[in-house]
């Protein structure tokens, strides 16, 4: 099973991915295509996306089952001991407290500073 999932992408591309997998909703294909076939699937979509994001998931004979990469997504796929993780961006913190917090806030928010 192989599903691909497409934001902001061309509509040209849509219509390419049709011809191989299934819509089932806007931008989410789904199909059972040959491995050949969904990494020849995969370069088209990473070449002609655009501004667009993209996200594959097929499955794989791993400990999870199944396997999955993104184009353009601020989360990337990491192996962590055989499995896939999602490492996020991490979110950084206010550099300083906004004015009118009182000191009790202060402290418990961004600690002893």
């Amino acid at each position: 099973m192989t599903v691909i999932v497409l934001t902001h992408c061309p509509v040209g591309l849509r219509g390419f991915l049709t011809r191989w997998l299934l819509e089932i909703s806007p931008g989410v294909f789904i199909g059972s295509p040959s491995a050949r076939i969904r990494d020849a699937l995969w370069s088209e979509v990473k070449q002609y996306a655009d501004q667009g994001r993209a996200l594959l998931s097929y499955t794989t004979n791993t400990e999870q089952g199944y396997a999955f990469e993104t184009h353009d997504h601020k989360w990337h796929p990491v192996d962590h001991e055989g499995v896939t993780l999602i490492r996020r961006p991490a979110d950084k913190p206010p550099s300083a407290p906004p004015r009118g917090w009182s000191n009790a806030s202060k402290r418990r928010r961004f600690g002893n500073r």
